[in-house]
């Protein structure tokens, strides 16, 4: 992008004229700084970026990581990952306070993810957001959107813990969520809190919903116009932001998982947050889209009955009832997202052992 370009690319226009805000799914330094420069308000870390930023970074990472290393001598690789995990987090979260305070608190916050191996365990989800609140004034907390995560975003909430619930794809997943952060919500403020500050946000990871029905199509031999897969994150997250505004949540929906120009564009105009990373956002700020408000658009009508029609898990995905929060954890697109955070989790213990122990064969 040239030089004073930037307050005309249509990412920069949305986050200035719109209701709109813009995250930054990395918490690699350099593009926070870049998106911040587009009116970013946010930044993501979990095991996969951080595993993706320590690894593109490691002439900077290797000696802090060995300084941990040689400083925690009985320490193991896991917590020697999560420490990086940690410091990175904080790292970007520095970057955002003013925008935090700015905000009073609504956006400006850096969201990291709480162990994928915690899934099934509400109490320990719990005690790592506590922990995890603590690193930053400007922290909020990722947790699943599984069965036992919606429990442990109802006592986070309570305990005045901002949450951002992720590995979340669906309308019943992202009503579940609101719901659970509405009862914890009134017990903050029941205790007498104040809870204006906090900022809690639904993540939709729309684009894995139409990566699963793709998968779908092919094993089941299914015909249909593939131009319509594009189209169901996207429609799953316009239902349920519909249903937020009906039901007046205090939650605000994210949209993450980018995969198509309308995992943005067709979100523009709303009270929503838009998580693409680095290389989307560029991607957006060079496209010349037109920036108006579509949120309200719908989807084609004959789009959706289409996919409804062909596709169960689009039925399960859509429908406010389409999905208890037993089946949260067996759905195919959390089993899919689920798999890769915990491969992440090895992949980040590969690279602090390439510290501990080097390989003396290379």
């Amino acid at each position: 992008m040239k030089a004073g370009a930037a307050w005309k690319s249509p990412l920069h226009e949305m986050t200035q004229t719109t209701a709109t805000c813009l995250w930054n799914d990395s918490a690699d330094p350099d593009d926070l700084r870049w998106s911040i420069d587009q009116g970013g308000v946010g930044a993501t870390c979990n095991p996969v970026i951080a595993h993706t930023v320590l690894k593109a970074r490691i002439d900077e990472w290797r000696p802090r990581i060995a300084a941990m290393i040689a400083g925690r001598p009985a320490a193991t690789e896991d917590e020697i990952g999560w420490w990086a995990v940690e410091r990175l987090s904080i790292d970007a979260a520095a970057l955002l306070m003013p925008a935090f305070e700015k905000h009073l608190g609504r956006n400006g916050r850096l969201s990291i993810q709480t162990d994928p191996r915690l899934y099934r365990n509400s109490e320990a989800i719990v005690e790592q957001a506590k922990y995890f609140n603590t690193l930053a004034p400007n922290i909020i907390v990722k947790i699943p959107a599984t069965r036992a995560g919606i429990a442990a975003i109802e006592a986070a909430t309570a305990r005045g813990i901002s949450v951002n619930a992720t590995v979340s794809f669906t309308v019943p997943q992202s009503l579940a969520v609101a719901e659970a952060i509405e009862r914890g919500l009134r017990q903050r403020e029941a205790q007498g809190h104040d809870v204006s500050q906090m900022g809690p946000v639904c993540t939709i990871m729309v684009g894995r919903l139409d990566d699963w029905l793709k998968a779908v199509m092919e094993k089941e031999g299914i015909t249909t116009d593939p131009g319509h897969l594009e189209w169901a994150g996207v429609a799953a997250f316009k239902r349920a932001y519909a249903l937020y505004r009906e039901r007046g949540y205090r939650t605000r929906l994210l949209s993450a998982a980018f995969r198509n120009h309308m995992h943005w564009s067709e979100l523009i105009g709303g009270d929503v947050v838009i998580s693409p990373p680095p290389a989307w956002q560029k991607r957006f700020a060079a496209s010349g889209i037109a920036v108006r408000p579509r949120i309200d658009t719908p989807v084609e009508p004959r789009i959706v009955e289409d996919l409804y029609a062909r596709f169960a898990d689009f039925r399960r995905a859509y429908d406010p009832d389409g999905l208890t929060a037993a089946e949260f954890d067996d759905f195919a697109p959390t089993r899919r997202t689920l798999r890769q955070f915990l491969g992440a989790c090895d992949d980040l213990r590969s690279l602090v052992r390439d510290v501990m122990i080097p390989n003396p064969d290379r």
